[in-house]
């Protein structure tokens, strides 16, 4: 089942729809209460971090299910943007403040801000760490092909293999990195996907 698709605007509109969109799907897949409750506390985690995104960005917001299995999808699109408005965005990116970026999803943003910038201007290397593929991440059950990808689980492995104590603490805490069963981040084209999968025993 695919829900209606919310208009995200840069002036903040169309995120209502999305906590409207999850509790349909959660009534019509028949979710229990604490089934109900995780998919929505996603989709809040969702809503809270696109506002950052959408100051310079649009996108569409949509999810899927099929047998208990749940995709929050956010797509944004990287259109022609002015002169100064990159400037600002490159001054950012190159400031290290994303690379920084505190908490789990200011990761994700940040990882979505760094290839948004790439899909306007493919000189700008990515500031975060991406996997190049050209074949669908098989860790994630998606059939889109992505240039770079970024995903909860990598990011996982690689605080495990740095056994850094902060960055595990800061998962343990997060609710999307305790609930969810992964997140990507992928551009395609010019288009920058964010995936949140979650599927329910």
């Amino acid at each position: 089942m695919k829900s209606n698709t919310c208009d995200l605007t840069k002036q903040g509109g169309g995120l209502s729809c999305i906590l409207l969109e999850v509790e349909k799907s959660a009534v019509y897949n028949e979710l229990n209460q604490k089934q109900t409750l995780q998919l929505r506390l996603l989709a809040e985690e969702l809503v809270g971090m696109l506002p950052e995104l959408l100051k310079n960005y649009e996108g569409r917001f949509w999810l899927e299910s099929e047998a208990q299995e749940f995709r929050l999808h956010v797509a944004l699109s990287a259109p022609e943007i002015d002169f100064a408005q990159h400037q600002n965005l490159l001054a950012v990116s190159t400031s290290g403040k994303n690379a920084a970026a505190t908490g789990i999803m200011g990761k994700i943003r940040a990882a979505a801000e760094s290839l948004l910038l790439y899909a306007d201007s493919p000189d700008v290397a990515p500031t975060f760490i991406f996997a190049n593929t050209d074949s669908p991440d098989m860790t994630f059950s998606t059939s889109a092909y992505y240039a770079y990808t970024w995903t909860l689980e990598q990011y996982k492995k690689q605080v495990q293999q740095e056994k850094s104590a902060d960055a595990w603490d800061e998962l343990e805490k997060s609710i999307v990195a305790r609930l969810a069963d992964d997140v990507l981040v992928g551009i395609k084209g010019k288009q920058v996907d964010i995936i949140v999968q979650k599927a329910f025993a």
